[in-house]
């Protein structure tokens, strides 16, 4: 536990200071002598293979420096060596064959000189690439001797601590280590004890009480804070509560920290002693920080807890963290009481396994809890569906089968003899879990200090930048996780290095300071594109003639735009050369013409509708058979809005490639016909009076042109007349329409003038067979009555029951 514990602390630093240059590199030129002693002790230590981690580690990172000095070296005098092979290129190449035409000796002497040149610059620049190449070949070699030796510790197996046989001399030897701290303790003599302790009195009874008041005290103090705010209504109390909770772990911590100067001024420690209360520092963050992560996952109250669970469920939860805590820190002590005497393979076995399964049962337990854990809601519109879980929430669940797994595989791996196998995974996944607990409050933190800043409140949680925090904050805690699982701080260095030295495109390497450029360039130029925009829509544009489809293009148009050059812009600016990249891309345009023609299609399309115009936002058009209200018009398709409410998606290509008819472009007057139809023997001239008054009355009706009322056909069923008018506005088309109908309906009422309706009249031919009566044999002849029945369409009102065949009854 103390070098997983000592593994996170430099994983934190490294997250912290991550960005930072991790070597100095100057001007100065690599010593190749102390270089060249370096490599050739670091080659026989590789072939040999005798040497231990620590030298190979110490060998390493002098390798690492000087490939740090090669590395700069390489790139010394490249503009200069650039210019010199530019001015080569732009001379004419020298002549060959014995045929060739004479080179001019001004041009031969300036083509040598430049080569001299060059060739100078470059002998520096060729050896620290020869020499870089070494150094990374044998740092990788190291590298893969340490992991080697890693793995092959992992699958060494121990002595089995269930065997009964190692049981008696663990305990004898763990007996025998605890004794020595006491005799330790008894070899310095009582009056110079009594000497330190008189001269250090004051200091040790001052750092003591403060110890014990911050221990015993500090946290009542942070609670009495929180009480004290949340009567006074503070704004923010989540951000205070969080303050708050750890003040809760830093008084006490603090109070440990005393305690520890007050022991060792006191001059009655031995060297066993001086490293056992060494060990409270870490003791007490161990303590306090799963104290207080468990706390904050698993907390008291409903609005404060990271994980809703049932209230039973998370004291378990809080309880189970406190046991492990519990055996963790006796492990740590006895541990590092056993190392001071170098026990055998057995007693470390032995006093191992009972912490180990401890741990185990209670990770089980904790796993159980949180493969419980969900935050599914019924759908409201549907009860009948399924729940549904969020991601969140799978993620938990699947921490805790992963919990479960490692607490029933640990203690077998540590009874069948594989105790470090046993340990690389119990340990660091317990660990992994307080550190996801750690980067969930960090999140919940942010979210509140967001929610302060933007006046959200406790709604901002909910929101989408406590998400970017919470992956920023992951980010950060990835090298910490990656050095509890067994990486080294050289693994996390190497991956930092190759990530600053960056990769290449084509004869350009692109950096992170090149990708940094490139994003703040852009930045810039999207920020400047987004406030041109909003001051011509508010300021400028309309104050012109310019009608809302125009200037919603206009407004289209240049955004993308600014947008293209935002990004030339920036590519520009950050030194980035893609010409070499020009023939794939010609070779990739090929392919991605054919995958991409129709969305290319449709986005060329978009571009003319944006130019032309030929439809605007708001107007009425009809296209595929879909009629509605132009809402919206993107590069690569526009939204139709119907009558009924609905959208249609159509490519822009339809409507470039299609026929489109625009009821209100350019102008919004449009044409209404309203079919009219009257009884036969009606006045003619009298329905088209009627009907001129009716239309001319109507306030949506032009007087220029007049409306106009035909008489168009003699129907079926009635004398067909239409008006034709003119309305100043075609989208109250239905509304003229139906005023129209009503003014007509009432006119022929007051008028006496009938609207005709088609009548059906039904003839029974043979109505005797429908008639009940006595059952007649059938003829010998193949003869049935018929029974028939006829629609007869095309009888006027004028038909009466009279004109009905005798034998027959009617119907209306």
């Amino acid at each position: 536990m103390i070098r997983q514990f000592r593994a996170v602390c430099a994983g934190l630093f490294l997250a912290l200071f991550l960005a930072a240059p991790l070597v100095a590199q100057g001007d100065a030129t690599p010593n190749v002598e102390v270089w060249e002693n370096v490599a050739t002790r670091a080659e026989a230590v590789v072939d040999e293979g005798t040497g231990t981690d620590e030298v190979l580690e110490n060998l390493r990172k002098r390798i690492a420096d000087f490939r740090s000095e090669f590395d700069a070296a390489r790139g010394v005098n490249a503009e200069r060596i650039a210019t010199l092979r530019q001015q080569i290129t732009a001379l004419t190449p020298a002549p060959e064959g014995e045929n060739a035409d004479p080179e001019a000796p001004e041009v031969a002497k300036t083509r040598e000189d430049l080569t001299q040149q060059l060739n100078a610059l470059l002998a520096p620049v060729q050896i620290a690439e020869r020499d870089y190449a070494r150094a990374d070949g044998l740092i990788r070699e190291i590298d893969q001797i340490i992991r080697d030796r890693q793995t092959e510790k992992l699958l060494s197996s121990t002595p089995s601590p269930l065997n009964p046989v190692h049981w008696a001399p663990a305990f004898r030897e763990l007996d025998q280590s605890f004794a020595a701290i006491w005799i330790d303790r008894g070899a310095v003599g009582n009056q110079q004890q009594m000497d330190e302790l008189r001269s250090n009195l004051p200091l040790v009874v001052f750092t003591t009480i403060l110890g014990l008041l911050l221990l015993f005290r500090g946290r009542r103090w942070a609670l009495m804070i929180v009480n004290s705010l949340r009567r006074h209504k503070a704004r923010g109390l989540g951000i205070w509560r969080f303050i708050v909770s750890l003040l809760r772990i830093f008084l006490p911590l603090g109070g440990v920290f005393l305690l520890v100067i007050a022991a060792r001024k006191t001059g009655y420690l031995g060297v066993r002693s001086t490293e056992v209360i060494g060990l409270l520092p870490l003791i007490g963050v161990l303590t306090l920080g799963f104290r207080w992560v468990s706390e904050r996952v698993f907390s008291r109250d409903d609005e404060e807890a990271l994980l809703l669970l049932p209230e039973d469920q998370r004291r378990k939860a809080r309880f189970y963290v406190s046991g492990i805590t519990l055996v963790m820190i006796v492990s740590i002590v006895t541990s590092k009481v056993l190392s001071f005497d170098t026990p055998s393979a057995a007693t470390r076995a032995v006093v191992g396994f009972p912490f180990a399964f401890l741990i185990s049962v209670a990770l089980f337990r904790i796993g159980q809890i949180l493969r419980s854990y969900t935050d599914a809601q019924d759908d409201a519109e549907d009860p009948d569906l399924p729940t549904r879980s969020s991601t969140h929430a799978r993620f938990v669940r699947s921490l805790g089968l992963g919990a479960i797994a490692v607490a029933l595989l640990s203690p077998v791996l540590f009874a069948f003899g594989y105790q470090d196998l046993a340990d690389a995974i119990l340990g660091p996944y317990v660990t992994t879990l307080v550190i996801l607990g750690l980067v969930m409050a960090l999140q919940r933190f942010s979210a509140d200090v967001y929610g302060a800043i933007t006046g959200q409140g406790i709604a901002a949680r909910d929101a989408l930048m406590p998400v970017f925090f919470g992956l920023v904050l992951l980010l950060c805690a990835m090298p910490a996780l990656a050095l509890i699982w067994g990486a080294r701080v050289a693994d996390l260095t190497e991956i930092w290095t190759a990530f600053a030295r960056g990769f290449a495109v084509g004869d350009t390497r692109i950096s992170p300071t090149n990708l940094l450029t490139f994003a703040i360039i852009f930045a810039i130029g999207y920020l400047i594109t987004r406030l041109l925009q909003g001051t011509l829509r508010s300021n400028v544009l309309p104050k012109t003639q310019i009608d809302i489809g125009g200037q919603n293009a206009l407004l289209s148009g240049l955004g993308y735009v600014g947008i293209f050059l935002a990004a030339l812009a920036a590519i520009t600016g950050a030194g980035i050369d893609l010409s070499s990249l020009a023939i794939v891309a010609g070779a990739l345009s090929v392919g991605i013409g054919f995958g991409l023609q129709n969305i290319v299609s449709n986005f060329v399309s978009g571009i003319i509708l944006l130019i032309e115009r030929p439809i605007s936002e708001g107007d009425w058009i009809e296209v595929g058979g879909k009629s509605g209200y132009v809402r919206d018009i993107s590069v690569r398709s526009t939204r139709i809005e119907t009558f009924d409410r609905t959208d249609v998606i159509v490519p822009n290509a339809d409507l470039v490639s299609g026929t489109v008819t625009n009821f209100t472009r350019g102008n919004t007057v449009g044409r209404v016909l309203v079919p009219v139809g009257v009884a036969y023997g009606t006045d003619t001239k009298k329905v088209d009076a009627i009907l001129r008054e009716i239309a001319e009355a109507q306030p949506m009706v032009l007087a220029n042109p007049a409306p106009n009322v035909l008489f168009l056909n003699f129907g079926a069923d009635a004398l067909e007349f239409e008006i034709r008018a003119f309305l100043r506005d075609v989208n109250w088309m239905m509304n003229v329409k139906s005023d129209i109908n009503h003014a007509i309906a009432a006119r022929f009422a007051e008028e006496n003038i009938e609207v005709p309706f088609a009548q059906r009249d039904i003839w029974l031919r043979n109505p005797e067979a429908l008639r009940p009566g006595p059952v007649v044999s059938p003829p010998t002849t193949e003869t049935t009555d018929n029974l028939t029945v006829e629609k007869m369409d095309n009888l006027t009102p004028e038909h009466t029951e009279n004109d009905v065949p005798e034998g027959t009854e009617s119907t209306a």
